[in-house]
């Protein structure tokens, strides 16, 4: 599901809101996840799961044209663990 099929589902549940309010919303949401993450905290949201960041380690590749050693840096990467009650819905 892409972001503006959630605002579309939410506005079909809440015909009384308008579609701009849910999207400012979905965003002010999504937006503090982010900024959350970036500042590298946790983010739990109970029986949905927990967004965190993991970090990469700095190994060495291979550029796939010339084959030449490519070093690359170490990275932060988000991570989502999905939470117990959303594992016993899905299964």
């Amino acid at each position: 599901m892409i972001k503006s099929e959630l605002v579309n589902r939410i506005a079909a549940q809440n015909p009384r809101l308008y579609q701009r309010d849910i999207e400012h919303l979905v965003n002010a949401v999504l937006g503090t996840i982010e900024a959350a993450l970036c500042r590298g905290d946790r983010v739990e949201i109970r029986g949905f799961g927990v967004f965190s960041t993991r970090k990469r380690r700095a190994y060495a590749g291979r550029n796939p044209a010339t084959g030449a050693v490519a070093v690359v840096k170490q990275k932060s990467a988000p991570f989502f663990r999905a939470g117990k009650e959303m594992h016993q819905r899905l299964n």
